[in-house]
């Protein structure tokens, strides 16, 4: 009976061994490189779930890569190592615990070895990304343009004491780069410094970088005046401009006046009459010199006061000593002209477009629009000028345009001696101011020579464009056919030579040519024409040539070529 019972209690033994086994062989493990039996204890297993983790430059990582990676059965102790590929990127590891900064941008491969206390092993591998950090650098504050002078040191720190940029992961460091030159200047860490060699602009730019590698930028201009330049000296109640204040001659707005009122002719638009401010804004800019690429030419260069507003050289000189096209035109009374359009060849279309287009010139004043702003913006007396004549402070070339516009239109010459004549009640009185041979040549334009049929009102004012005859085949097609705009002849005997191309150099050539030179051109105004068709041959004798002469200098107005509204603000 005993051996029988020891025999069943061996046989459950046996079953529940077998049983046992069987379990722990449904655990294998994943791989197992030295599984030395199916009866060893603590078989390593490995989960199958995570591939990526994500972690951040500069920012501390901390990872269980045993929680993450690896099971074992109850009871068994697992030891942990860790490889990383292709470098550790800042990480490292102990009892598979990985922790660390990472400090690039890019990708680690991270192997994680598990040991049992048998030396079964098993691997798992996974991929750190590294991204950089969320927080990026950013423009808090960009710099606006600045300005320097030729010759005088300059100092400007671009980081503005580290308020330009904001984020980051560390401390900031600074470069700057110049661009198309540095024109004398340096920058370290940031700050610039130098002393400018030339006039014109440099671009500035820049750049923050922390230490994982993130960078921002801003770019902002520094102009480099002319160290001649000055400031404007004005007064400080402004002077008379507008209608209001400077009423136009009564024998200009009357439309019966004797001799023709000039205000039908009047091409002032509705949305910018002449204003006190707006016309003194205009005076500064039409002679600052700023207004040019090299600070060396202003409007007022080739529209001189003391010559009407034009230029006594055929051809004007540019900012870098480029010749014109064309002799500059006289401005006075170029309010009046009927169809608005400006230059000889009327390619613009009102004087707002006019007056952009020297500026923007290649070889006249060789800027653009978004320097001109630029420029101004950086000239410290402008802002309040802006504000006077339009309400802000706000610079932007429509509002250059009208201001320019507004200060040419106010350009009103009618206080010569011609102009005494209406001084006293009822008709002009010219016998009481004319000589003899001025009479007798104002009788000559307005009768036998026919110059008023071209040049009229009290203003002196072209009604059109006209071929004049000047060759026989056209040489400069103007504004179509050899036809030009002519000015007011308003001081004309001041403003010598004569011409689109100033091939005339006195008066009495012009004279001479109206009177035996006019060319048969097929495109000839029919006004220069005789009754058979060949060019008019007006035949005056030397006398009467010297009284047109003498009439025409009764044009000169010495007040308005002294007037101080009309001079320059600029005293050097």
């Amino acid at each position: 009976m005993h051996l029988r019972l020891r025999r069943t209690t061996a046989l459950a033994l046996m079953a529940l061994l077998s049983a046992c086994t069987a379990d722990r062989s449904a655990t294998a493990p994943i791989v197992p490189d030295q599984a030395t039996s199916a009866d060893v204890v603590g078989i390593v297993a490995a989960t199958a779930t995570t591939t990526t983790v994500s972690a951040t430059v500069g920012v501390p990582f901390v990872l269980d890569a045993s929680r993450l990676t690896f099971t074992g059965l109850r009871g068994t102790r697992l030891l942990y190592t860790v490889s990383f590929a292709p470098s550790a990127n800042g990480l490292s590891a102990l009892a598979g615990r990985i922790t660390g900064t990472p400090l690039a941008v890019g990708t680690v491969v991270a192997t994680v070895t598990a040991t049992d206390a048998n030396g079964q092993r098993a691997v798992r591998t996974f991929t750190i990304v590294v991204a950089r950090l969320s927080v990026a650098i950013s423009v808090s504050a960009a710099n606006s343009a600045q300005a320097a002078t030729v010759g005088t040191a300059y100092v400007y720190d671009a980081t503005r004491s580290g308020t330009t940029f904001t984020g980051g992961n560390s401390a900031l460091t600074y470069t700057v780069t110049f661009a198309p030159t540095a024109n004398g200047l340096l920058a370290t860490n940031g700050r610039i410094t130098g002393t400018p060699t030339s006039t014109g602009t440099t671009t500035a730019t820049i750049v923050a970088r922390d230490a994982t590698g993130q960078t921002a930028s801003n770019s902002f201009a520094i102009v480099s005046f002319a160290a001649d330049l000055v400031a404007p000296t004005l007064p400080g109640t402004l002077l008379s401009y507008s209608d209001a204040s400077a009423p136009l001659p009564a024998h200009f707005t009357a439309a019966n006046a004797p001799g023709g009122g000039a205000i039908a002719a009047d091409n002032t638009p509705a949305t910018n009459a002449i204003t006190n401010a707006g016309a003194t804004l205009g005076r500064v800019l039409f002679y600052d010199r700023r207004l040019s690429l090299n600070d060396r030419v202003a409007c007022g260069s080739c529209h001189q006061q003391q010559f009407a507003f034009g230029d006594t050289a055929r051809l004007s000189r540019g900012f870098a000593d480029g010749l014109t096209g064309r002799h500059s035109m006289a401005l006075a009374n170029a309010r009046f002209y009927a169809n608005g359009r400006f230059f000889w060849d009327e390619r613009a279309a009102s004087l707002e477009d006019q007056v952009l287009q020297p500026i923007q010139n290649t070889t006249e004043m060789g800027m653009t629009l978004p320097l001109l702003v630029t420029k101004l913006a950086v000239s410290p007396y402008y802002a309040s000028l802006f504000q006077a004549a339009f309400g802000t402070a706000e610079i932007t070339t429509d509002r250059v345009s009208r201001a320019l516009a507004q200060f040419v239109r106010s350009m009103v010459s009618g206080t010569s001696k011609f102009d005494q004549a209406f001084s006293g009640p009822g008709a002009p009185n010219f016998t009481a101011v004319f000589t003899a041979n001025e009479v007798a040549g104002q009788a000559l334009f307005t009768g036998a020579a026919g110059c008023v049929r071209c040049h009229g009102t009290n203003a002196l004012i072209s009604d059109n464009i006209h071929n004049t005859g000047l060759d026989a085949t056209v040489t400069d097609v103007g504004a179509g056919n050899g036809r030009f705009k002519s000015p007011s002849l308003r001081n004309i005997a001041v403003r010598a030579p004569y011409m689109h191309d100033g091939r005339f150099a006195t008066l009495e050539q012009v004279v001479e040519f109206y009177n035996s030179g006019v060319q048969a051109n097929p495109n000839l105004d029919p006004r220069l024409r005789a009754p058979n068709g060949t060019p008019q041959r007006l035949n005056l004798t030397a006398t009467q040539k010297a009284q047109l002469v003498a009439y025409l200098r009764t044009l000169t107005d010495n007040a308005f070529m002294t007037n101080p509204k009309f001079a320059s603000p600029f005293s050097r």
